[in-house]
């Protein structure tokens, strides 16, 4: 397939070839026909990304924020690192997609192949999208009128959100593609509509769909022009789509709307308010999300979980199916709105156009080549190799923000060849893939493992999904590396030994290895050094400061991310079972009390671990701190003296014989001493970093306290 990225560092667009998404649980696959570009939305993000770093950062102060906080806590070259990271990461532009579903997957009875559609899909020759946010398109409208459905929806949630009634007066503030949909709606709802807008040709399209116009580049004062268009009692409505960093917009609503009247920002402009416009008048003001119920819902934008129509009559889809059915019935007409087409292979010029001509409206990009073109699961990326005998050739599923920043870089630093990288959207992929120096890009992930020139898997996906994969791996007899965690659950990994104690009857006997890291930082390395020679037992105290997550992340999800203990403080239950050189024979947790807020309480916890050796110590996993305290601090107290680790910068000793400190420029958590120790193992032979039954007695240690937390 292939699909346009934006580069959100350097500001260029481009085509970018990718391995074909598969249909997966809840989602179809779109062979898409035609895409509209939201002129506003996407001029937005291509001007952002061409904007320099110092203008990046005047336009996000909440993100300059966060990123100094980083700088606190961990260090600078960590942070630039970070920021670099992320700015490094191309951002699929569109999300207004018309085409033919090429497949379904389980979970799916009102959809089938061959249905012509709409949905949120991005620019994409192929495309894969949850069932809950695609909706089939009525035979008497085309292909050209239909991708204009997600981006009126955005206007018509508005409209939900100001409840206006038949024959109450509106004012559209900005006539940009959404403002002119918004009104061609509201008259279809029987409203007067007043367009507001410095642009006279968008102006001219408004009164060509029935409404009013005001221009205030002319010198018209809004206001004064939205009072005598209300007849001199004020508007009932005012919904804002224009797109400006001025409170004006804001400010001219209020003071033209009558006493009670309703104020919809749908668009993004200035938000600093008059109390005396809105206390006065008691006016709502209300901003409108996107296309309606259930955006940035999880439960029902990935997982497929509709909303009950008794309850919630209007969601994203839902609202969908009214815009076709509205073109359908002849309310809205989209046709004079648009002025370009574009194939697919020159959107470069579209985009081009997008942002030296500001009256552009709808842009359409059209797709022409032949479906069964596009659909290629595997591609190349650069020649491969032929492998010396011994080496770690490498297969890396998924390519997140976790693998593409730490893990594959630390695998290319230790000398492994990179032969495949698996994802199942594909884009992630070639994104990450080409940047690292794969071979190929792929979205059939069981044909990489099984593949023969391929040794070692490393695992860096969803948690769920982790133990699945590590057991085909092993039946293929590969070398297998996965993040943390091994399993979520005791079956899933009584089912992982299993498979391992299997693989090591074959002749090529694999090696297993959990990504636990920080056991390998340099400074951990020192601490396990000095307390070498102690054979009395040791007392820890491990502090996460963690930080919130929401509750709808999927980290949260038991049954996806396994909760945060699970997924996070194994690290510090394998790092002080490390340091303690001593197997652990007692676990008491205990986490936050329930609380009327419905907060998640399993992330605010503490865990009490004691060795055979004698040996105690207390994890405080807290999700409920400051940022700016240190996000990881080790304490060991031993033979009277005490180690403090804060960070992975600085360590310290306290009445230490011989030793007080060891500082580091920058941050080292240990991932890439990680990731060499593995791979020497396999290229020399040796055991696995960390033998297996220790990785399986954290990982039921781990599901134990987390069992245990929920029991509470």
């Amino acid at each position: 397939m292939k699909q346009i990225l934006q580069d959100m560092a350097a500001g260029g667009s481009a085509i970018v070839e990718a391995p074909a998404p598969q249909a997966t649980k809840n989602h179809v696959v779109i062979n898409t026909t035609t895409t509209l570009i939201s002129a506003g939305t996407e001029r937005m993000l291509v001007d952002f990304g061409k904007a320099s770093m110092l203008e990046k950062a005047r336009q996000q102060p909440d993100k300059v924020k966060m990123v100094l906080e980083k700088v606190q806590t961990d260090g600078l070259m960590t942070t630039v690192d970070a920021v670099k990271s992320k700015l490094a990461q191309p951002l699929p532009l569109g999300y207004c997609n018309v085409g033919i579903i090429d497949s379904v997957g389980k979970g799916i009875d009102n959809l089938k192949e061959g249905d012509r559609v709409v949905s949120n899909g991005p620019h994409a020759d192929v495309v894969r999208v949850s069932k809950n946010l695609v909706a089939k398109i009525p035979d008497n409208v085309s292909d050209e009128e239909a991708s204009f459905t997600v981006v009126a929806s955005i206007g018509l949630q508005g409209i939900r959100l100001a409840q206006p009634t038949m024959g109450e007066c509106f004012v559209v503030t900005g006539v940009g593609l959404i403002g002119l949909l918004t009104v061609q709606m509201l008259r279809a709802q029987g409203c007067r509509v007043l367009a507001i807008d410095f642009d006279q040709s968008k102006l001219e399209l408004a009164k060509q769909f029935g409404a009013e116009i005001c221009n205030p580049g002319k010198g018209e004062d809004p206001v004064a022009v939205g009072l005598a268009f209300s007849r001199g009692v004020g508007v009932d409505g005012v919904i804002i789509t224009a797109s400006t960093k001025s409170n004006d917009p804001v400010t001219q609503a209020a003071r033209m709307s009558r006493k009670r009247g309703r104020i919809i920002l749908v668009g993004v402009t200035g938000l600093e308010l008059n109390r005396a416009d809105f206390y006065e008048k008691e006016l709502t003001f209300q901003v409108s999300c996107s296309y309606g119920p259930g955006r940035y819902d999880p439960s029902y934008e990935e997982q497929g979980n509709d909303y009950p129509l008794a309850f919630v009559r209007w969601t994203e889809q839902r609202n969908f199916e009214a815009i076709l059915d509205m073109m359908s019935g002849g309310q809205l007409d989209v046709k004079p709105l648009i002025t370009h087409r574009f194939k697919f292979e020159n959107a470069r010029d579209a985009y081009d156009l997008l942002t030296t001509d500001k009256s552009a409206l709808g842009i359409l990009l059209q797709f022409e080549s032949e479906p069964a073109s596009r659909h290629a699961k595997t591609i190349t990326l650069s020649e491969i190799p032929s492998y010396k005998a011994g080496q770690a050739v490498v297969g890396f599923v998924g390519a997140g923000n976790y693998a593409s920043r730490m893990l594959i870089p630390a695998f290319k630093e230790a000398g492994a060849e990179f032969h495949s990288i698996a994802t199942s959207g594909g884009i992630n992929s070639v994104i990450h893939g080409d940047k690292a120096g794969f071979a190929e890009a792929t979205t059939d992930t069981l044909a990489m493992i099984n593949n023969d020139s391929i040794n070692t898997i490393a695992i860096v996906t969803r948690h769920n999904s982790h133990a699945y994969f590590v057991q085909e791996a092993l039946k293929a007899g590969k070398n297998v590396f996965v993040e943390k965690p091994l399993a979520i659950s005791h079956e899933e990994l009584k089912e992982v030994k299993e498979a391992y104690h299997s693989a090591l009857e074959s002749e090529s006997a694999p090696k297993l290895m959990v990504g636990f890291n920080r056991r390998f930082s340099p400074q951990v390395q020192k601490m396990k050094q000095l307390l070498e020679p102690i054979k009395e037992p040791k007392s820890f105290i491990m502090t996460m400061n963690a930080g919130a997550i929401p509750a709808d992340h999927w980290t949260q999800d038991i049954n996806v991310g396994g909760g945060r203990i699970i997924g996070e403080a194994c690290h510090f239950i394998d790092l002080m079972r490390y340091l303690a050189g001593s197997e652990i024979v007692s676990v008491q947790a205990r986490r936050m009390g329930d609380t009327a807020s419905g907060c998640v309480t399993e992330d605010k916890a503490a865990i009490i671990l004691g060795f055979a050796d004698g040996s105690f110590g207390t994890i405080h996993y807290l999700a409920n701190g400051a940022a700016s305290f240190p996000k990881e601090r080790v304490e060991v107290f031993a033979a009277g003296g005490t180690l403090q680790l804060d960070n992975f910068i600085k360590l310290k000793g306290f009445n230490w014989k011989g030793f007080k400190k060891l500082n580091l420029w920058k941050q080292d958590k240990g991932q890439s001493n990680c990731a060499k120790a593995f791979v020497n193992s396999i290229e020399n032979g040796q055991p696995a970093p960390i033998s297996a039954e220790e990785l399986f007695e954290v990982a039921k240690v781990t599901i134990d306290i987390a069992e245990q937390l929920r029991q509470q």
